[in-house]
């Protein structure tokens, strides 16, 4: 475990780069955590002692972890093999696989392929949900509220996903396919 005055360092140079990576000022970033200005000039000088409430509004407004904020310097490389990820059969033909095998509090992106003939019924979401399928290999038909859409390869449907919506292979072959649901907050 790293010392006090080496957590300091470390979240100062994370904080440095995650604030430019998403192009924020310190005092954007500052208007986005809820904390004085001066707040992240003092963290990004490496003398800070944040409270975790400080830390928690500031992981937040950057969208990441706390533990990625105070993180020591390492590389963050990791490779999945494609058996270690599991894919899961979901209705009737319908395997699925995760696209990001890490945690994505706010989004679920899967791979989806289907056999010749397969259905699936989509998982109802919160309001404000919104769900993205990419066709990109053979043609899925995808009913949205009881309205119906074809999709071939390239094709791109975006949704609302708390609206009853399902999947189905249309083609004579296999088919594949992106989909990218984005959570909505609960209680926004």
């Amino acid at each position: 475990m790293d010392k006090p005055d080496l957590v300091s360092r470390h979240l100062a140079r994370n904080l440095i780069a995650l604030r430019q990576v998403r192009a924020l000022t310190q005092e954007a970033l500052a208007k986005a955590a809820d904390v004085p200005r001066s707040t992240i000039a003092n963290l990004e000088s490496g003398d800070g002692n944040p409270s975790l409430a400080v830390l928690v509004k500031v992981a937040r407004a950057l969208q990441t972890s706390i533990d990625e904020l105070t993180a020591s310097p390492r590389a963050k490389v990791r490779r999945w093999a494609a058996a270690d990820l599991g894919a899961h059969s979901r209705g009737r033909g319908v395997t699925t696989r995760d696209l990001v095998p890490e945690p994505m509090p706010e989004e679920v992106m899967e791979l989806m392929e289907f056999a010749p003939g397969a259905v699936m019924a989509g998982t109802p979401h919160l309001p404000g949900t919104r769900e993205y399928f990419s066709c990109i290999e053979g043609a899925v038909t995808i009913f949205v509220a009881g309205e119906r859409f074809e999709l071939a390869a390239g094709d791109v449907l975006g949704f609302p996903g708390n609206v009853p919506h399902s999947y189905r292979n249309t083609g004579a072959g296999k088919a594949r396919g992106v989909s990218i649901v984005v959570l909505a907050k609960a209680g926004v």
